[in-house]
């Protein structure tokens, strides 16, 4: 299969248009996290762990390779319409930052007031952010930041505010709770996606719980 390298013209990768807020009722087939099982109090630590993760994935250079040839098989997407996996690894730095401001949202609210999000189009970011073009160890860099940032607000939730509510722009509803999970299950399927191990935790366990 021919591979799709930086040196051609940019073309988008095919767009996402699924709804997967179905991954708060069970565990996703595909990478096998049960997101809607892990408890708030866990997912600091969960982002904590796949930050490391994806900054292992980024510093081997694509099957141990290093330096620039190892960045290009970072930055090469295995097949036409497919993100590569600093292409993959930009969208979950942004990720971070756009979980972070919806956090930062909900907690605002007052009373019953219930937060709206503003639409976020990931395809239309990756185009005109140019994730392609993006250097591996600087998307490390920034996303272990942008991770260390939203996990330290998850963890300062204080339990009375967990069921604060927030509203994206299609009508979906999420509270703290279910926002953190939709959140690491993005991150954590991401990772599955590029070939890099799930932490284990966030893996149901024989009882049907996570450990």
């Amino acid at each position: 299969m021919r591979e799709v390298t930086t040196a051609e013209p940019f073309v988008a990768a095919d767009a996402d248009t699924k709804d997967w807020t179905w991954v708060l009722e069970r565990a996703c087939a595909a990478c096998g996290v049960d997101a809607g099982s892990v408890p708030l109090t866990a997912v600091p630590r969960l982002l904590d762990e796949a930050a490391a993760a994806w900054t292992a994935v980024l510093g081997s250079g694509g099957s141990g390779g290093n330096g620039s040839d190892g960045d290009e098989r970072l930055r090469r997407r295995p097949r036409p319409g497919v993100w590569s996996t600093t292409e993959y690894a930009a969208h979950v730095r942004d990720v971070h930052r756009v979980f972070d401001e919806r956090l930062a949202l909900v907690l605002g609210t007052t009373g019953e007031d219930v937060a709206t999000f503003a639409n976020w189009d990931q395809d239309a970011a990756a185009a005109v952010g140019r994730y392609d073009l993006d250097e591996p160890r600087q998307v490390a860099h920034d996303l272990a930041a942008a991770s260390a940032r939203v996990a330290d607000r998850y963890a300062a939730v204080r339990p009375e505010d967990a069921g604060r509510r927030g509203i994206r722009s299609n009508g979906s509803a999420f509270t703290v709770t279910t926002l953190a999970q939709y959140h690491l299950h993005d991150v954590l399927h991401h990772l599955h996606d590029v070939g890099a191990p799930v932490p284990a935790t966030a893996l149901p366990t024989t009882d049907g719980s996570t450990a």
